[in-house]
């Protein structure tokens, strides 16, 4: 019985269970743990209880007709990985029964053919929708990751065009709220980040008033190769901040630290961040404060929240 022959992605409706198996049979398959609901009215395998692809099915089955995937669940189906897919989004017509609950969010709002497709044999807002709902409505360094992995699935010449699409959405979209830093978050990513991590340090670095700098920027030698690539630099200054992520670089002490004097000999500035810094990130800040005014560049007074809606003047530098 584990293995059901109805329902979509080890996800189904109680009411299809009973018909097919009787009332018996399922009580008895979720009183032994073989079922599980998350929801009153759906059951799914509980072997894949956790899997974002089986809950997004219950969510389409519990709804019915009309209800669609969204937000970061529609991201995550679309290839997105960068914001956790659950609790499952969903959007139903105005009027409709279903009400957001414990692992459900439930938005209300008109859909347009073009707004429609399907991912997985499930109802998904369509890959532009769910890019520009997302820079208007998640948090501006999630938004930021998530169109970062957007664009990279993106052949680099149609990227702009992709681009020249979002805004075009954004200008027209019926609901105003998060537009204007939507637009702002558009600008911003790239599809040249290698991870999350470097999306949200992006967003950080800008957000805390700091000029736009390169992403992944190569670093060419006398000879036309490439000697590194920099995650983040502003190569004017000869400055550059890299991310020592705890897998990528664990046991590689002694490398990053042959690579900093490297880059010092060639005359650079390396601030490493590490993974502690995107919650706390007052040193690498300081620092890159240090590294700018290094360079005659007086950064101790710079607007800061522009990108999260905030608008206020750090203090001077002590």
């Amino acid at each position: 019985m584990g293995n059901v022959e109805f329902g979509r992605h080890g996800a189904f409706s109680r009411r299809d269970a009973i018909t097919r198996l009787g009332g018996y049979e399922v009580r008895r398959a979720q009183e032994s743990g073989l079922w599980a609901s998350p929801w009153s009215g759906v059951l799914v395998e509980a072997v894949r209880a956790d899997e974002p692809l089986t809950l997004a099915s219950a969510a389409v089955c519990l709804g019915g007709p009309g209800v669609v995937l969204a937000g970061p669940t529609a991201a995550y189906l679309h290839g997105c990985r960068a914001v956790e897919p659950t609790p499952v989004h969903v959007i139903a017509p105005y009027g409709h029964w279903l009400r957001s609950r414990s692992g459900l969010v439930v938005h209300n709002g008109p859909l347009t053919p073009g707004d429609l497709g399907y991912v997985n044999d499930l109802p998904v807002l369509g890959f532009d929708r769910t890019m520009t709902d997302m820079l208007c409505t998640a948090r501006p360094p999630d938004a930021v990751a998530v169109l970062d992995e957007a664009l990279a699935m993106i052949e680099p010449g149609r990227r702009e065009q992709f681009r020249a699409t979002i805004a075009k959405r954004l200008a027209q979209r019926r609901d105003p709220r998060g537009t204007r830093r939507g637009a702002q978050l558009l600008g911003l990513a790239t599809g040249r980040a290698e991870s999350p991590a470097e999306s949200w340090m992006l967003w950080r670095i800008v957000d805390s008033g700091f000029p736009v700098p390169e992403v992944n920027w190569s670093l060419v030698g006398p000879h036309g190769r490439e000697v590194y690539r920099l995650d983040i630099a502003w190569p004017d200054l000869r400055i550059v901040l890299e991310y020592d992520g705890h897998a990528a670089h664990a046991g590689r002490a002694a490398e990053d630290e042959a690579r900093s004097e490297d880059l010092r000999r060639r005359g650079w500035i390396r601030i490493a961040v590490r993974a502690d810094d995107l919650r706390s990130p007052a040193r690498f800040e300081q620092e890159l404060v240090d590294a700018f005014a290094c360079r005659g560049v007086d950064m101790s007074r710079r607007l800061v929240g522009t990108l999260a809606g905030r608008r206020h003047r750090d203090r001077p530098a002590a």
